[in-house]
């Protein structure tokens, strides 16, 4: 099954960053380009989370995690539409293929 899995993910001939999961709805990065996107996203998240600390107030962790973790999210999702197939729910490999 890794095997079909690769080559679904290289069958690519749209050069798409993200295709679509094989069991779900969402995507899975492609290309390289999907991949940075994806480390970038991980690492300002992480980033954001070792600023808070204990005497962190919940205003401060709301502005400084909260927003920044649904404004970078809503980002991804954009990116991950605009420059993946178009999803939609699948189980299983493609038989169009």
């Amino acid at each position: 099954m890794f095997k079909e899995y690769i080559a679904y993910i290289k069958d690519n001939p749209e050069g798409y960053w993200f295709k679509r999961k094989v069991f779900g709805w969402g995507w899975v990065p492609a290309k390289w380009q999907g991949w940075l996107v994806l480390f970038v996203y991980l690492f300002v998240l992480v980033s954001l989370a070792f600023t808070i600390d204990d005497n962190s107030t919940n205003r401060e962790i709301v502005f400084m995690l909260l927003l920044p973790f649904v404004l970078l999210t809503i980002a991804l999702i954009r990116i991950c539409y605009k420059k993946g197939e178009k999803p939609r729910w699948q189980w299983g490999f493609p038989k169009e293929r």
